[in-house]
């Protein structure tokens, strides 16, 4: 009898102990998440930051959160639900994209562009694909151009877009240095139009978002009726306003896809987990050439601490995406309030997570 209650005893203490354990590590996800809230607030009361945050170490998910009006008028909130546009977020889906053709067979990233668009210029001859994903093609960026302002607000196609910078002179020769171009990402939407017949959307439609499970990110439009889709405004001295109009035509494989932070998350752990393109790619993606850019990645150390991320920006919208690989940490900021605030919120809160 003794001996029984003794096993007894000890099989109490055992859950008892388990079960203060668990209380334990509930209370510290509590303050940790506390913590990483409190990194946004500030931004969310000065009225620079609404929008939907996500930080996650390895399988846990630390904080998942939206702030702020998803639409203002209707005092709509946003949640881990709303679909923002990217803005160039999207050149990092462009570059798998390019390198899964490069694994099938249809391209070499060393190639010549003028190999598989044969009506490119002269000047083109000595631009790569290598140089068009690493911005140092020279091809001058059309978002720059004056006449820019009267080509945003119209339907368009990529062909349509790459006439009308085709001709201007090269901003130096390829390879030279880095400078960031949106016109070399609409080059490689092109390219993969070309090669696949099919559109860049349905293209990483059926190749990434489908196989990953990313069921609320797209491209985005103008037209179609997009659930949960969040509204974009700009900031006009103390207040907000409606941002400007694009044409979704226009930015393309440069930033044309919308997502959820949950999603970018699935993006992520796919992309660094083996599930979109194979060790070889990844490492090829990942490698910066000038200026710590790789292929559509910003990829440098940071207090020896490497960092994988990149951000975007488009009428209405600002966004960051930022991996930690040793630590597995990754932290999605987007933003449907022009403004810095999304880097700054992201680097903050990834200093936190990998302590």
């Amino acid at each position: 009898m003794t001996a029984k209650v003794d096993r007894g005893h000890r099989v109490l203490v055992g859950v008892l102990c388990s079960f203060l354990c668990a209380l334990g590590c509930v209370g510290a996800a509590q303050d940790r998440a506390a913590a990483l809230d409190a990194v946004v607030l500030p931004y969310v009361e000065k009225h620079a930051f609404m929008g939907s945050v996500l930080v996650a170490r390895g399988d846990d998910i630390l904080l998942d959160k939206g702030y702020g009006s998803a639409n203002l008028e209707w005092d709509v909130p946003n949640t881990p639900a709303t679909k923002f546009r990217l803005g160039s977020l999207t050149k990092q889906f462009t570059a798998a994209s390019i390198l899964l053709l490069e694994e099938r067979g249809r391209l070499k990233i060393e190639d010549p562009i003028n190999k598989y668009l044969p009506d490119a210029p002269p000047a083109w001859n000595g631009i790569t694909i290598f140089h068009l994903l690493t911005h140092s093609s020279g091809v001058p960026n059309f978002t720059s151009f004056p006449e820019y302002k009267s080509i945003e607000p119209f339907p368009t196609t990529a062909d349509k877009l790459v006439t009308s910078f085709r001709d201007k002179p090269l901003d130096f020769a390829p390879g030279e240095k880095m400078s960031y171009s949106n016109s070399g990402y609409l080059v490689l939407g092109l390219l993969i139009e070309k090669l696949t017949g099919q559109s860049y959307s349905m293209f990483v439609k059926e190749n990434i978002f489908t196989p990953l499970g990313m069921n609320d990110s797209g491209y985005d439009s103008n037209s179609v009726i997009i659930p949960h889709r969040a509204s974009g405004y700009s900031p006009l001295g103390t207040t907000l306003t409606n941002a400007g109009f694009i044409h979704m035509t226009v930015p393309h494989a440069a930033g044309a896809l919308y997502s959820t932070t949950g999603d970018l998350l699935k993006w992520t752990r796919g992309l660094f987990g083996g599930k979109v393109i194979t060790a070889a790619s990844l490492q090829k993606m990942t490698t910066p050439y000038k200026n710590s850019y790789a292929f559509g990645l910003v990829v440098r150390d940071d207090n020896g601490r490497r960092t994988i991320s990149h951000n975007g920006g488009i009428e209405g919208f600002n966004t960051t995406l930022l991996y930690h690989p040793d630590q597995k940490v990754t932290v999605a900021v987007l933003a449907n309030v022009n403004g810095a605030a999304p880097q700054d919120i992201a680097v903050k809160l990834a200093a936190l997570a990998v302590k």
